[in-house]
């Protein structure tokens, strides 16, 4: 795998991904019901809607009785897919999560859009930067991040075959759409996008993009850095970290996150505990997002690719 060939067709938002993928696993699958909490449009469920309106359920803005409907439908032996911004997917809802859905390993699929600080607009109180540190410490509880309009679908389609309680991410902005249309999406399995030998650099969601893009400076630099998208957070694909970093000797991991709690961390215990090496991360550093366009709050909070190829060159010279 080579950076040059990471190409992007266009600029796609994740949440369409989700839309297309809801669809083709309704088609797919005569047990999949949607359920949503006031949010069809954002969350691109309309044409879901217009093919199965019996398998649609509009709960209004109430969603931990969505969480509530979804598990006994699940117990039923539906396949619930939920639908709304993640910061009502996880912090207005964590106790259902944890009581209805996790604590007894219900078949649903918690599906989160407007993740991070690329919601944008709407500011601090919707731009959750703790969900993936709050659903992955869940028993039971499978986390996925995908990182472009393809992969999002390809995912979609794959958490209705995945038995256990999901929480899928996305996102709102247009983004660079890089990975193959007819990609296998497997749970748990780290996804190499470009081979290296001085530095693995990790990343899931819209991060994967920016990490392409450092990578691509490093180069003119003579650094040759492997670049994998870790799309899922949880199952962690622990035996691929461990040889990549054992290659390399250091790392750096770019999320849309807080620093705690996120894939730093789960990186970060990984390695202390099999393969010791210098570590940087780069997320938002304990705080909270505002209003702004996407790649003004990305650079604002050190989020953009010239921070991630700072990292590097940090955790390049603690290595050497």
């Amino acid at each position: 795998m080579k950076l040059e060939n990471i190409v992007s067709t266009g600029k796609k938002a994740t949440r369409d991904g989700f839309g297309a993928g809801l669809l083709e696993a309704g088609k797919q699958n005569d047990q999949v019901v949607a359920l949503c909490a006031d949010l069809i449009g954002s969350l691109k469920m309309d044409d879901f809607i217009k093919a199965f309106p019996e398998r649609f359920i509009q709960v209004g803005i109430a969603e931990a009785n969505m969480m509530g409907l979804a598990a006994g439908l699940a117990t039923a032996g539906k396949i619930p897919y939920t639908g709304t911004f993640a910061n009502f997917s996880t912090g207005r809802v964590y106790d259902q999560i944890r009581q209805s859905i996790a604590y007894s390993g219900k078949n649903v699929k918690i599906c989160a859009s407007h993740a991070g600080l690329t919601l944008g607009e709407d500011g601090a109180t919707h731009q959750i930067l703790e969900d993936v540190g709050m659903m992955r410490m869940l028993p039971e509880m499978t986390v996925v991040v995908p990182c472009d309009y393809n992969q999002t679908k390809a995912a979609t389609i794959a958490i209705a075959n995945y038995e256990g309680p999901v929480y899928l991410r996305f996102g709102r902005p247009s983004w660079p759409n890089f990975t193959a249309e007819d990609q296998n999406f497997e749970i748990g399995k780290a996804q190499l996008l470009a081979s290296g030998t001085d530095v693995s650099i990790f990343a899931y969601g819209h991060m994967v993009w920016n990490a392409v893009e450092a990578a691509r400076s490093l180069a003119e630099q003579g650094i040759s850095c492997e670049v994998v998208n870790i799309h899922t957070i949880k199952p962690l694909d622990v035996e691929f970290i461990i040889k990549s970093v054992s290659k390399t000797g250091c790392a750096v991991v770019a999320e849309e996150h807080q620093k705690n709690g996120g894939l730093g961390d789960a990186i970060a215990q990984v390695l202390a505990t099999n393969q010791p090496a210098p570590l940087e991360i780069v997320a938002v550093n304990d705080s909270f997002g505002e209003s702004g366009k996407p790649e003004q709050l990305l650079e604002k909070y050190g989020l953009s690719p010239s921070d991630i190829v700072n990292a590097t060159l940090k955790v390049l010279n603690r290595k050497n």
